[in-house]
């Protein structure tokens, strides 16, 4: 017999979506978000000669900025007063995560529940203002120390783009809460979201345009599509696989009623880190190549070495490239899964894995459970991110058809669409039960 879930799911449709009044509020909320967003990457910071930007930042697009530049939708590019984007947020939340392994007051404060995660949220703002700042700044030196960028150098330019760059990210960082609170999806990642999908037209664009000029050949761009394609279906895949874990709840006894053990799941992602390994593979790796650029004479001969042995397609990269993701990915998943807190959690409500003893034992064979798929995880990610970087070398093909931008288009359309179909659901629900109600009244 077919479930009312399933029944409703099966029904979910425009038509559903059309009555779903709460619902296209929140939509066309999100919708003037990412626009107000977008218009704001096309605003340039005062005092910035464009025409000798564009020429420096094409001798950074294969260095990291290259990266920040995709991440930010192109404000770096245009040097824009969003050019921080919403970075500074990620890495204060990554920070303050780390921070929560090593200090009992976030760890406690972690377990408080809601009270607690407002207080880490303040920490996490406040961390943000910190490291907004010192980036700003440092963009605000590097640009006045890059020849004839900057129309007129002073304090009074350093101190105006420190806190011009500084209020775009505190911006879109309240723009990212307000989508998550009144709109669909997160919010922080449907900002880096717009950046990517804003930027992949002039990517495509200029993969035809290199296929009409003779270099690249139709056949190549034929199975690029076709790889992208593929990539997206395994990354698809990939992202909704889980290991799920039997849990059982004992008999328990209400008054004079004994209500019958139940079962559930203890659901185990394959990738829990998401993308996180990735991007800070990437950034590691492409630091020394734009320190190099920065240096006028492309700085000492050994950081010379190791750009020439790092760029990309050479097999220390790569080679680097996948054990970084690796590390990350068994690092960052050690971070925000701690087997032992399940464990007790499951102990404190009476639940069991069949054949293992509740406590140190069930922590220990969860931690062996989730240690496997991590390896199939951290090689899911390798691959995925491998196979466009051998493309983006070999091949020409522009950077935003990389494995990073593809995970995070892929991985957010996915959780925006669940929350869609999440709020279509509960609308239908509600107009089963008023049509329920009606029906009673009426007999």
């Amino acid at each position: 017999m077919v479930s009312a879930a399933e029944q409703l799911a099966a029904n979910l449709n425009f038509s559903a979506l059309a009555k779903a009044d709460e619902l296209k509020k929140r939509i066309w909320f999100t919708v003037g978000a990412l626009l107000v967003y977008r218009l704001g990457t096309y605003i340039p910071l005062p005092g910035i000669d464009p025409a000798a930007w564009q020429q420096l930042f094409q001798t950074q697009a294969g260095g990291i900025l290259g990266m920040f530049n995709m991440f930010s939708g192109g404000g770096i590019n245009r040097m824009a007063i969003f050019a921080l984007n919403i970075m500074p947020y990620i890495s204060a939340s990554i920070i303050i995560q780390l921070l929560t392994t090593v200090s009992p007051t976030l760890e406690a404060l972690k377990k408080e529940g809601e009270a607690g995660r407002k207080v880490m949220n303040q920490y996490t703002r406040y961390l943000t203002v910190v490291l907004a700042t010192f980036q700003a700044y440092g963009i605000a030196v590097g640009l006045q120390g890059s020849g004839n960028v900057v129309a007129s150098p002073g304090l009074f330019f350093l101190i105006s783009t420190t806190i011009t760059l500084t209020g775009g990210t505190m911006f879109l960082m309240w723009l990212g809460e307000q989508i998550t609170a009144r709109g669909i999806g997160n919010g922080i990642s449907l900002i880096i979201l717009a950046g990517i999908v804003a930027e992949l037209p002039s990517a495509i664009v200029g993969t035809l345009e290199l296929g009409r000029q003779g270099a690249l050949s139709t056949g190549l761009i034929l199975v690029i599509i076709v790889m992208a394609v593929a990539v997206i279906a395994f990354i698809v895949f990939m992202e909704r696989a889980q290991r799920r874990l039997l849990i059982q709840y004992p008999k328990r006894q209400v008054g004079n009623r004994m209500f019958e053990g139940q079962s559930s799941h203890l659901p185990l992602k394959l990738n829990t880190s998401g993308v996180i390994p990735p991007i800070f593979a990437s950034s590691l790796l492409l630091l020394p190549t734009t320190v190099a650029n920065f240096n006028a004479g492309g700085g000492p001969g050994w950081l010379t070495t190791v750009t020439t042995l790092l760029g990309h397609g050479r097999p220390l990269f790569l080679v680097l490239y996948i054990a970084l993701i690796v590390f990350f990915a068994f690092f960052y998943t050690a971070i925000v899964f701690n087997p032992t807190e399940t464990a007790d959690n499951l102990k404190k409500h009476g639940g069991f894995i069949p054949g293992i003893r509740p406590g140190e034992r069930t922590a220990e064979y969860i931690d062996y459970v989730l240690s496997r798929i991590t390896v199939i995880g951290a090689l899911y990610l390798s691959i995925v991110c491998l196979i466009p970087e051998i493309l983006i070398s070999y091949a020409a093909v522009p950077f935003y058809f990389g494995g990073t931008s593809l995970l995070i288009v892929v991985s957010v359309t996915m959780d925006t669409v669940a929350q869609v179909q999440g709020y279509l659901l509960a609308h239908q629900y509600e107009g089963l039960i008023k049509r329920s109600k009606l029906r009673g009244r009426n007999r």
